[in-house]
């Protein structure tokens, strides 16, 4: 109390002097999503096996919203400018298990800068620029990334992969326009490029038209391809993203690249529409199992009706087709066909459903590689990643509860 009643003293002596005294404005703001549910899959079995698949009823976790807990805060330091962080990490809510072993934080950790004027500026393990700047128009908006996500998520649309060691600077908005920019470091001795991604996105928005577009590209840390790993992106900045029954045999990679153009247009507060496109490269090098580049390009539309106040109702549609290369005659293609329904119980929590239908038909290659062409199978969403369908379709539904906090 006494020195309280001391400080009040004193700036108090302050004030009559004319001086002024400039206490910095923070705040920290603790946020977190719980989310589970219940899903079904009529046939499951494990990436890269030739067994037969089966139904399976399990308990799914982070559908709607990835299960998730986080710190965000912020400092005035003057003149419009303040300091930012962000430290968020991720748990299964069916089990209580870490997302990402070994990491507190390892959906999100950065710390930087921000100022009308000047944009903002941020380090550490993050979203690239990429899918910052098309994610308010990717269709797991509304369909969700377990279902809704493009097969295997071959375009890296839903929210699953961040990058280690990222610089990323993102504009202020000039005439309906933000840029946004990446690099991130890949720490291999010898070598500045391998490891590394960098990633370069721009978005418009005006009235009810929304538009992006951004390229990103991932360098595997071993020069000339290699094995990448399933998602190893906690230890290698270049790691594959999104191994799945369509990207399995082309996890050798020496390169991966993604363009995507995505917009949506919004008819009036119940109604909007949006529609993306991508091509994806898998570019071998000397080491790599494969020896042509693999290219997918992927088509997709969502349309979303807000029925009622608490009510919203999404149905979507995406065709994924392979380039025929590496030795296959019949290039690998894909249909999904999506739906969704969310109703808020609150402003924090909702019930949910997704259902999901696909069928797949060409030829892929297996994890062997060029060696290995196989039938192309199905996979739902990204929720199936290591489990797809052993069969050209796959049909898959979930319902579950989410609560933000």
């Amino acid at each position: 109390m006494r020195k309280y009643i001391a400080f009040r003293c004193f700036a108090a002596g302050l004030a009559l002097t004319g001086c002024q005294v400039v206490l910095a404005q923070s705040s920290v703001t603790l946020y977190g999503v719980v989310d589970t549910g219940v899903a079904y899959a009529n046939s499951q079995t494990s990436l890269g096996s030739t067994s037969d698949g089966h139904s399976v009823v399990k308990m799914s976790n982070g559908v709607w919203a990835a299960s998730k807990y986080g710190l965000l805060g912020s400092e005035d330091l003057g003149n419009s400018l303040k300091a930012i962080f962000k430290l968020e990490g991720g748990f299964n809510s069916a089990n209580g298990a870490q997302q990402y072993a070994n990491a507190m934080y390892g959906r999100t950790a950065y710390i930087g800068l921000t100022q009308p004027t000047f944009g903002t500026l941020t380090l550490g393990r993050q979203y690239a620029a990429y899918l910052q700047a098309l994610l308010p128009y990717s269709p797991t908006n509304n369909l969700t990334g377990y279902f809704g996500a493009h097969p295997g998520d071959v375009d890296g649309l839903d929210t699953d992969y961040r990058v280690n060691n990222t610089i990323e600077y993102q504009s202020p908005i000039l005439f309906g326009v933000t840029a946004f920019g990446s690099y991130s470091l890949g720490g291999v001795p010898g070598s500045f490029n391998a490891g590394s991604t960098w990633a370069a996105g721009l978005r418009y928005q005006t009235g009810p038209i929304g538009l992006a577009t951004a390229f990103q590209r991932n360098n595997n840390s071993t020069p000339g391809g290699g094995a990448w790993g399933a998602d190893s992106t906690m230890s290698n900045n270049g790691a594959q993203l999104g191994v799945s029954a369509l990207t399995n045999g082309y996890q050798t990679a020496q390169a991966q690249q993604r363009f995507a153009v995505a917009g949506i247009y919004t008819f009036n507060s119940s109604w909007d529409v949006s529609v993306t496109y991508s091509n994806v490269q898998y570019i071998p090098g000397i080491r790599s199992a494969f020896t042509d580049t693999a290219i997918f390009n992927t088509g997709g539309i969502v349309l979303h009706w807000k029925a009622i106040q608490a009510l919203d109702l999404s149905a979507g549609y995406s065709y994924t087709r392979a380039t025929k290369a590496n030795g296959i005659q019949s290039s690998a293609q894909y249909q999904q066909f999506n739906m969704s329904q969310y109703y808020a119980l609150s402003k924090r929590t909702g019930l949910y459903a997704a259902e999901a239908y696909q069928s797949a038909g060409g030829d892929t290659l297996g994890t062997a590689g060029r060696s290995q062409i196989v039938n192309a199978t199905a996979t739902v969403g990204d929720g199936f990643q290591s489990t797809p369908s052993s069969s050209r379709s796959q049909f898959a539904a979930g319902i579950g509860i989410i609560h933000r906090f």
